[in-house]
């Protein structure tokens, strides 16, 4: 069956979303167009194809699990010189990201993994591009600020073309398809956060 690239992300909502990719863009960052913004859970992953059920039930499992948290990223930091990352920092939200991203990488689950660097979320703006154009993106986007209240995540496939599509979304709390989710039952007790 082959192998496939997968990874899982919180989307970041517009208008921020779109307007960041923009920008990444205009810094000249040549996957801009192909990467929708986002933080990063499980980064860029090459499965087995037969292994995609077992990765979406596992996936299911965490966001049942998880309930909505408030997010806030606010002004811009960077990797350099250990890697040639810009990006926008996440100030509020910080251990509910942590936590997601280990239960989603759990070495007893199908997306164990281990990571090149530890995890620090962050929306990237800017990724190997010359140091004129990093220094543009930290300067230009130092006072950009954005809050949302994260309730999910994303599993998303990279094509051969380079382009991430979404796959499936997965909604924290535990899923009913015949109650809407705005319906649910609020007498029980909330999920853990993540």
């Amino acid at each position: 069956m082959g192998t496939v690239t997968l990874g899982v992300s919180i989307a970041v909502p517009e208008p921020y979303g779109s307007f960041l990719q923009r920008k990444r863009e205009s810094f000249g960052d040549p996957a801009a167009p192909g990467i929708p913004t986002h933080i990063t859970l499980l980064p860029p992953t090459e499965v087995r194809a037969e292994a995609l059920p077992a990765i979406e039930r596992h996936l299911a499992e965490v966001a049942a699990g998880c309930r909505p948290f408030p997010l806030r990223l606010e002004g811009t930091g960077t990797f350099r010189p250990l890697s040639p990352v810009v990006y926008v920092k996440v100030t509020d939200g910080v251990p509910g990201c942590t936590a997601l991203q280990a239960r989603i990488r759990a070495a007893s689950g199908p997306c164990a993994r281990e990571l090149q660097f530890p995890y620090h979320p962050h929306v990237t703006i800017a990724h190997g591009i010359t140091e004129e154009a990093m220094d543009r993106a930290q300067n230009g986007l130092r006072d950009f600020t954005a809050t949302w209240t994260i309730d999910g995540f994303a599993l998303y496939e990279q094509g051969a073309d380079e382009v991430w599509r979404l796959e499936r979304e997965y909604p924290f709390g535990p899923q009913t398809a015949a109650v809407p989710r705005q319906a649910a039952d609020l007498s029980r007790p909330p999920a853990p956060s993540c």
